[in-house]
């Protein structure tokens, strides 16, 4: 639809999908602890307040902004990667982060931890290995990827009553790790790389 009266017209789905395939920008504190991503306007407004203190990986994304009336020129700030930040207080990486499947399916690399097969999303479940009706918890440490055919097979049964074994032992990922997992289809090499350095021995996230 044709915007009028000089307001601006909404996203089209072409541009919606352009920005949700645009790459995030990683942020650290001054220690190099990763805290979390940024789109570009939340990092261009770091740099704006000076925030910004060393980074780090290849320039992602050019900005630019108005002319400046003094010098005729054109501001422009080139986003790299990877920007850690200063601050009143040292930012401190998330102690508690969500459990959600998409993150849970990215950490179990999208295969069913019963049988093995690699699956879509769509075709994949949630699945409590202590199940819930006899106490178990939704905690990362108790739950797997699983198709639909293995869950509903397993039901609220315990993996000895079925003679069944985890291809994999269900693990909380750390901090580096879920960051990694919840930005695993935008994720850069340079990104990647330094999250990776920081991954727990026993991870399996993306690597």
């Amino acid at each position: 639809m044709a915007s009028s009266g000089g307001q601006q017209s909404a996203t089209s789905p072409t541009e919606a999908w352009r920005s949700d395939r645009q790459p995030r920008i990683l942020r650290l504190n001054l220690a190099g602890q990763p805290i979390e991503w940024l789109n570009w306007q939340e990092a261009v407004c770091l740099y704006a307040r000076d925030l910004v203190v060393w980074s780090l990986g290849d320039v992602v994304q050019q900005v630019r902004g108005g002319v400046c009336r003094a010098t005729g020129r054109r501001t422009e700030i080139g986003l790299p990667s990877i920007i850690a930040c200063g601050g009143g207080q040292l930012a401190r990486p998330r102690a508690n982060y969500p459990l959600s499947n998409p993150a849970l399916f990215a950490r179990d690399r999208h295969h069913c931890l019963y049988c093995a097969q690699p699956l879509p999303a769509a075709a994949l479940t949630r699945d409590h290995v202590l199940p819930l009706s006899r106490g178990g918890q939704d905690r990362w440490e108790n739950v797997v990827t699983a198709c639909r055919r293995c869950n509903q097979h397993k039901g609220n049964r315990l993996l000895e009553d079925i003679g069944w074994e985890l291809l994999a032992l269900p693990y909380r990922p750390n901090n580096a790790e879920y960051l990694a997992l919840i930005n695993s289809r935008r994720i850069l090499a340079d990104q990647m790389d330094f999250l990776a350095a920081q991954f727990s021995p026993n991870g399996r996230a993306l690597i």
